[in-house]
């Protein structure tokens, strides 16, 4: 590793020493902290990955945090911090066989720590947020409902008022944890079988990402064809909605005509600048009032659940 303009800071090493970094970190990221500090032996070592590998393959959990909507706001990975501040590699996520109940309860397993389960709670930048008691995550009970343990502080339970980049507040969201069959029942990827510890919902590069910022909601890649040539309407972005008065569709007879949107973006004869962006915004109101509403889904365990994923305008 050099450091520029930093000599004394560059530690020069061969190609066998750099092997052997290389295989310290494999083994770190098998076998986390189980070791208790003490490095295993080559035999014991081998030991443990014939005990736990199989497992780990076929007992993943994947965990992310999720909105009303389905997206995952968040998928959690090794270094992914609980409200109770260790992080998600130090909370239990090898099981021999997966719990029937649901939720999964990944209990924090470090000395001590009364977390029973892994719930993550975001930052604002590298700052913990605040509940509305003013009091930061901290200050909180690191158990359900998480009440403030500041003297005098009335607050029954944390709820901050932190927006997440999705647009949804943080009590909208819920930390949720399924198996692999979950979570290709809704449609998001299950990535590759991988060896190492407490990966939870990474399942490749763009799972660093936010939600937001993946074109598909689901993290699946690139949408199909009809999702890109669905028609503008006046529920989309304003840079979309630039573009309506050019967007044309297929009558009955098969000819080339312009949609309901394109021909309402047209100024009318006669019309003023005024009377043009009233009427537009009375055509968007009456639109959001006739659309079908979003399912809010409060619980994720519901069995009537339909969470959708890969959508751009709401329709009926």
């Amino acid at each position: 590793m050099a450091f520029r303009g930093a000599p004394e800071n560059r530690i020069p090493v061969d190609r066998n020493a750099a092997a052997g970094i290389d295989a310290y970190l494999e083994y770190k990221r098998i076998v986390g902290d189980d070791d208790n500090g003490v490095t295993f032996t080559p035999e014991e070592y081998e030991k443990y990955k014939r005990e736990v590998l199989p497992m780990r393959l076929k007992n993943r959990v994947y965990v992310s945090w999720v909105n009303t909507t389905g997206m995952d706001c968040v998928l959690i990975g090794p270094e992914t911090k609980c409200f109770c501040q260790h992080r998600f590699k130090q909370h239990q996520t090898d099981f021999k066989d997966l719990p029937k109940d649901r939720p999964i309860l990944l209990p924090c397993k470090e000395y001590g720590c009364p977390c029973a389960t892994f719930t993550y709670v975001p930052k604002n930048g590298s700052q913990s947020i605040r509940c509305g008691c003013k009091h930061l995550t901290e200050d909180h009970r690191f158990t359900r409902p998480f009440n403030c343990s500041k003297s005098g502080c009335k607050c029954t339970g944390f709820k901050s008022s932190y927006t997440c980049n999705c647009g949804e507040p943080t009590h909208a969201h819920y930390t949720l944890v399924e198996n692999r069959e979950e979570r290709e029942a809704r449609g998001h990827p299950v990535g590759q079988d991988v060896p190492y510890q407490a990966m939870g919902g990474i399942t490749g590069f763009s799972s660093l990402a936010d939600g937001y910022l993946r074109l598909d909601p689901s993290g699946r890649g690139r949408p199909d064809e009809s999702f890109f040539n669905q028609p503008i309407s006046s529920q989309d972005h304003p840079f979309l909605r630039q573009y309506a008065h050019s967007d044309l569709r297929r009558n009955s007879k098969g000819e080339l005509v312009p949609t309901e949107e394109a021909i309402s973006s047209q100024r009318k004869p006669g019309e003023t600048e005024l009377d043009y962006y009233e009427r537009r915004y009375k055509e968007r109101a009456k639109q959001e009032r006739t659309s079908k509403p979003k399912p809010i889904q409060s619980n994720p365990y519901d069995n009537n659940a339909k969470l959708q994923t890969g959508t751009r305008i709401n329709k009926k």
